[in-house]
């Protein structure tokens, strides 16, 4: 080192200005003793050295051990503030992440509620809205309720606002039953009249047909009730609907 060096040459300049009177005195000494003096001069010059190098060392030790400490502890300082970099960085990219996430789950949604679902109305294929499809399912749930009324309301919703929905006849079926359930005859006898002149095509038609003939037994107009009821047994003899009206006509006789 550097410091030590000029440290050594320092005690050495000191041992030889030391040195220099004890060799100017030795003439006057004897042999052996100008020997002996120089042999203790040299072993205090080197003991001197040896001392001052080593506390030159240690000072320097100590301020190298200083100086690392303090460059740990820097250190430390840095990743310790790196750290709480990353901890704030990753909290803000957990939270993009489920913002993303929850984005997405929500356009999704969304996009599904604007897409057609594939589904079987009336044993045939349909593509029908979500939001046409729960709104029939919710009339149903109310008639299984035996709420005829709020079922009633509920399928005459439905028929306005869906009129060409694949639900359509099976709403407009329901629709005449809710009435046909609270006594409003008339009424129920209107709305099976559009399902059969409207969804001729529907396997509600010939129940329809004997809700019909039953609603006019029930207002006491038995020719109607006749007239429909034949035109049932003529069409649809082999349904459970045309069995059942030809019972009921033959109580009408």
């Amino acid at each position: 080192m550097m410091k030590t060096s000029q440290s050594r040459l320092a005690a050495l300049a000191l041992a030889f200005a030391a040195w220099l009177p004890l060799q100017a005195s030795a003439g006057l000494l004897d042999d052996d003793e100008a020997r002996r003096a120089i042999l203790d001069l040299r072993a205090k010059v080197e003991a001197l050295s040896r001392d001052f190098n080593a506390r030159i060392d240690t000072k320097s030790d100590k301020n190298a051990t200083l100086e690392i400490l303090n460059q740990h502890e820097q250190t430390m300082q840095e990743i310790a503030r790196l750290r709480g970099q990353l901890e704030v960085l990753a909290n803000q990219i957990a939270n993009a992440q489920k913002s993303q996430k929850d984005l997405y789950a929500d356009l999704d949604a969304r996009i599904r509620k604007l897409e057609p679902q594939q589904t079987t109305v009336d044993g045939q294929a349909a593509e029908v809205m979500p939001a046409e499809k729960k709104a029939y399912d919710t009339a149903m749930e109310v008639f299984k309720r035996t709420d005829y009324k709020g079922a009633a309301t509920a399928f005459q919703d439905f028929v306005r606002r869906y009129p060409d929905s694949a639900y359509a006849p099976q709403a407009q079926y329901y629709l005449g039953s809710s009435y046909y359930l609270l006594g409003d005859y008339k009424n129920a006898i209107a709305a099976q009249e559009a399902v059969v002149s409207n969804y001729s095509a529907s396997s509600n038609v010939p129940d329809a047909m004997l809700n019909i003939g039953t609603s006019y037994i029930a207002l006491k107009d038995k020719k109607n009730a006749k007239k429909v009821l034949q035109q049932l047994v003529s069409k649809y003899p082999g349904t459970s609907a045309g069995t059942t009206a030809k019972e009921r006509l033959a109580s009408l006789k």
